[in-house]
């Protein structure tokens, strides 16, 4: 008998590939903002979460998103404005949500199993309500950081040079906080809250093996992260096993897999470096198709976000004509 012919594997592998696509993309942002461990901290607070909703007898799921964004923009507010810096932030929030989420899951009158299914995922028990509402998150989440992703990179490279560019630093460093958050939540049931931050960050760290530029990445990890969910979920269920750590496990493998090709590829361009055309002698003429009309268009091949402009850097360069004005660039 297909294992597609059960309701539930069906839901639980639509699950897991929204989930697999929305967890690398925010991931991507975090570890290049180096906040790999947030998913960790926020995963902690949305217990708390799932303790008020078993609390009130509210939907769990909807209950944790509250709580998770709630935190995530508070750690990332005190962060801003110096109260704490990211780490410290981030351990209070980490401790207090582990003692709330337990203290109140007691009173609820919940079991040691009730939480069990929370912290390592219960995939194959989604209901058709929890992969309505995972498939909303997912859409918000893939929507902004692939909508939004010359801004998020921008800031996450460089704050103080985003904010000179003229981004709202403080805006978007809230809104990567609570993307995280959101997505925390969403891969509540997949992975479970202390195995989520595996799934945003370990296809990211083997996408970067074999990448070099930022969007390549970003689509790479996505790729990875839709690879290890799927395969995860149907591995689990030949072998038998949880779904949650076979998706981390078969991630890592992926990781394993990417890092000694990620070193031959490098050696095959170190190698080949010497050999290349000599005559090359203004590299950004190459990368860059300059126009009469926009005279700071990247050109096929360019690679990066980020691009040197004689005096100044074009951190958010999404088609928009930079126009000079005497010693600086106003984007319009």
């Amino acid at each position: 008998m297909s294992l597609l012919s059960y309701d539930f594997m069906q839901r639980a592998l639509v699950a897991a590939l929204l989930t697999g696509l929305a967890a690398p993309a925010i991931g991507t942002y975090l570890v290049q903002k180096r906040l790999a461990l947030l998913g960790d901290g926020i995963g902690h607070l949305a217990l708390t979460g799932v303790a008020l909703g078993l609390l009130t007898g509210q939907a769990p799921l909807l209950t944790a998103v509250v709580v998770a964004v709630a935190g995530a923009t508070l750690i990332e507010v005190l962060r801003l404005r110096g109260k704490a810096n990211g780490d410290v932030a981030l351990a209070l929030f980490f401790y207090g949500g582990i003692a709330a989420g337990v203290l109140l899951t007691g009173l609820a009158g919940g079991s040691a199993a009730t939480l069990t299914s929370y912290l390592f995922g219960a995939l194959t028990t989604v209901s058709d309500a929890d992969l309505v509402l995972v498939a909303v998150l997912a859409v918000l989440v893939l929507g902004m950081s692939l909508g939004l992703a010359p801004q998020l990179f921008a800031v996450c490279q460089d704050e103080e040079h985003a904010r000179v560019s003229g981004l709202r630093v403080d805006v978007y460093s809230v809104a990567i906080s609570v993307l995280a958050a959101v997505t925390v939540t969403l891969a509540m049931r997949t992975v479970g809250l202390l195995l989520v931050s595996a799934l945003m960050v370990v296809p990211v760290a083997a996408a970067q093996q074999v990448t070099r530029a930022f969007r390549a990445t970003l689509a790479l990890a996505m790729v990875l992260g839709v690879a290890a969910s799927t395969s995860g979920v149907l591995a689990s269920f030949y072998a038998d096993t949880a779904p949650g750590p076979t998706i981390v496990l078969v991630a890592l493998a992926g990781f394993a897999t990417a890092s000694p090709l990620g070193g031959l590829l490098r050696l095959r361009r170190r190698t080949r470096a010497p050999f290349e055309d000599e005559d090359r002698t203004d590299a950004a003429a190459l990368v860059h198709e300059l126009t009469e009309q926009h005279p700071h268009q990247h050109g096929e091949g360019c690679g990066h976000v980020a691009v040197e402009h004689g005096d100044h850097v074009d951190y958010v360069h999404d088609g928009h004509r930079h126009v000079p004005h005497d010693d600086h660039y106003d984007e319009h």
